[in-house]
């Protein structure tokens, strides 16, 4: 990545401004170890509400965990390109080393390595609509470094122990009972990523990430001290980073969420800027149900006079259907939580199993 190739290249509108860059002012920080209880609860309640977005401190999560991952993540990203490439992902092997994904159409700044939680993960083998055949994803794992198997492994542990408590934590925030999400994640497709964003010569042309949203539940973030991350601010729309807070989680809800409770909690864009002189490290853990669950608004949400705001939908194939455009450039947008309102589902979007 030497040169900013016009793969890179955001349109005008999406292009970073580096000298205009804001920090945001605002994102809660929530201490999970609070000890007055109904307040936490309505702390996570306001941020789902008001940001979409919120960090989490004294989260239970050994420090040391995380460190190790991240040291043994920078020795695999700076592996020699032909080494990584031996578990490159594809079609077919969904899982491993990628370095040339898409968002909107246009190629990230990054290299990404991702493993799947659940190993083997039952996915369906299709995006057809009539093909109700599965499959199951493996991970990929390098020779080098020797440690790193290990290390994803027990941090992925970490994850879903802290993605099932904020679950039920943003569940009571609902006046939900805090198992009601429960059920959704017997076969759960949950993946962690580990992100590298290599110094850019241009960063008010590319991105690390574009601007996108989450398909998922929820997502937990660990970044380390350059930061990157920026958050579309709902109250107007601006661009701001979301400043790193040593050892702490960003959370940010995904889509699946926003189509659960019918619009009550919504999902936020937001997007990665790179640094000109810094190589990034980010790992987020993508919170996902099991390929059967149907996506739809539950019916604590629903009523006469509010409807449900979105058609019923299949994760697994939605999700799947997701995933074709990180592989190339599409002609038209990738499928988004969108494109279910007051239209027509697909059929393989309608059937429940």
């Amino acid at each position: 990545m030497a040169e900013v190739d016009v793969a890179f290249i955001q349109e005008p509108v999406h292009r970073p401004n580096p000298s205009l860059r804001q920090e945001a002012d605002g994102i809660p920080l929530i201490d999970l170890s609070a000890p007055d209880f109904d307040a936490l609860i309505s702390d996570i309640g306001h941020a789902c509400r008001q940001w979409g977005f919120f960090q989490i401190i004294n989260h239970g999560v050994p420090p040391e965990r995380l460190q190790k991952l991240e040291a043994a993540a920078r020795k695999f990203f700076h592996l020699s390109l032909d080494e990584k490439r031996k578990v490159r992902r594809d079609f077919h092997k969904v899982m491993g080393f990628y370095d040339t994904e898409h968002t909107k159409n246009v190629r990230d700044w990054k290299e990404v390595f991702d493993y799947i939680v659940k190993e083997p993960t039952l996915a369906y083998a299709s995006v057809d609509e009539d093909d109700d055949s599965v499959v199951y994803w493996e991970n990929q794992w390098p020779e080098n470094p020797p440690e790193l198997r290990e290390l994803c492994q027990e941090y992925a542990k970490e994850m879903v122990a802290l993605a099932m408590r904020l679950l039920e934590l943003v569940a009571m925030s609902l006046g939900l009972p805090p198992g009601r999400f429960e059920d959704f994640f017997k076969d759960q497709t949950s993946n962690v990523r580990l992100n590298c964003y290599p110094s850019c010569p241009s960063p008010d042309l590319a991105l690390g990430v574009g601007h996108h949203k989450d398909p998922g539940v929820l997502t937990i973030l660990a970044q380390d001290d350059v930061g990157g991350l920026e958050v579309k601010r709902k109250s107007d729309g601006q661009w701001v980073g979301v400043k790193p807070v040593p050892d702490a989680y960003i959370i940010n809800l995904g889509d699946t969420m926003q189509v659960w409770t019918n619009d009550e909690y919504e999902s936020v864009e937001h997007r990665v800027v790179v640094n000109s002189v810094k190589e990034r490290l980010s790992i987020p853990f993508f919170l996902y149900p099991s390929i059967y669950t149907m996506v739809a608004p539950l019916e604590e949400f629903t009523d006469g006079k509010n409807p449900a705001k979105y058609r019923p939908y299949r994760w697994g194939k939605f999700h799947l259907t997701r995933r074709r455009s990180n592989f190339m450039k599409m002609q038209v947008e990738n499928i988004q939580i969108n494109h279910f309102h007051n239209i027509p589902a697909p059929r393989y979007l309608q059937k429940s199993t």
